[in-house]
């Protein structure tokens, strides 16, 4: 699973309409989100940091509920902007949310679990979890 990651308002014009999921590393505003949603209509989740998470309007997150996408709050932990704009989440961890999933482990524990080997948040385990056994 990749992550686009989206560092300043400018770069959402370079953003391709296919995205599906996003994180935005600055603090956005409303008209950012709107731009955001415009230029990539197949979005279905945007992971804000969570001191962002804290500012942002509740406009924009009812907003982006009503649009069918998922607000995350979490950090991508030792990414490089300079090296690749997309944070790709590892394979082992990826695994390990489907095999505890596939357990009917609850979403803490889960989200626990796959904390100890890999640095994401638990909303986004949370949500490829989700994403899993809808698949």
């Amino acid at each position: 699973m990749r992550i686009r990651v989206i560092s300043s308002r400018e770069e959402i014009d370079s953003i391709r309409p296919s995205e599906k999921m996003v994180h935005l590393a600055f603090r956005a505003s409303n008209v950012d989100f709107l731009k955001l949603m415009q230029k990539s209509p197949r979005l279905q989740a945007v992971q804000i940091p969570p001191s962002y998470m804290k500012t942002m309007s509740k406009a924009i997150g009812v907003f982006l509920e009503m649009q069918g996408v998922k607000l995350l709050e979490g950090d991508v932990w030792g990414h490089r902007k300079d090296i690749d704009e997309y944070f790709t989440v590892p394979d082992d961890a990826l695994t390990a949310i489907k095999s505890l999933a596939g357990q009917g482990v609850s979403p803490e524990e889960l989200a626990k679990e796959v904390q100890k080997s890999a640095k994401l948040g638990s909303d986004l385990i949370n949500y490829i979890a989700k994403a899993e056994t809808l698949a």
